[in-house]
């Protein structure tokens, strides 16, 4: 029979941290398999209770991270998942639109090793010292990979946006 200390404690782990290792579960992989990724990351854990850091959700998103690679699931998943999130529209729709088919659009572009890094860290909210423990590198590491990912976006970013800027024929515009 399992000690009730270690049930309370693995109940306010859980309580606490769910609803992002679940978030981190449908950014990596989908909504379809979060569910199966968030239960075999509390499964770890659970079993693991005892051995976890101060701090466990650096810890917790570095397992289900293995869990998601375990299941060889691709970017594209994730860019899916991306593009069915609302988000809070203010202004002229169509350019909300536009905007945020370009940011998906240039994200999609990147491998990735620099998606995971700009989703961790900006939508995720982790700091570098957090998502350097999530990928398994040194904080330096993370921060020179995390620049080099920003500036690849950019770049990519620059070029959605050139893509989607109308072409009119001169005719068209004199009229």
């Amino acid at each position: 029979m399992t000690h009730p200390s270690a049930r309370d404690r693995f109940a306010t782990l859980f309580g606490r941290h769910h609803r992002q290792v679940y978030a981190y579960a449908v950014s990596r992989a989908g909504r379809d398999v979060a569910d199966d990724i968030v239960s075999d990351t509390f499964l770890v854990a659970w079993r693991r209770l005892d051995a976890l850091p101060a701090d466990p959700l650096p810890w917790l998103l570095g397992v289900a991270r293995n869990v998601v690679l375990e299941q060889h699931r691709d970017a594209a998943r994730q860019l899916s998942l991306l593009s069915q999130v609302s988000a809070a529209v203010e202004g002229d729709v169509a350019e909300v639109v536009a905007d945020r088919a370009a940011t998906l659009a240039a994200l999609d572009a990147l491998g990735a090793a620099d998606q995971e890094l700009l989703t961790l860290v900006g939508w995720h909210g982790l700091s570098a010292r957090e998502a350097a423990r999530v990928v398994g590198c040194t904080t330096a590491t993370l921060l020179v990979r995390l620049h080099r990912a920003r500036r690849r976006f950019e770049h990519a970013l620059a070029e959605q946006s050139a893509a989607a800027a109308p072409s009119r024929p001169v005719e068209e515009i004199r009229r």
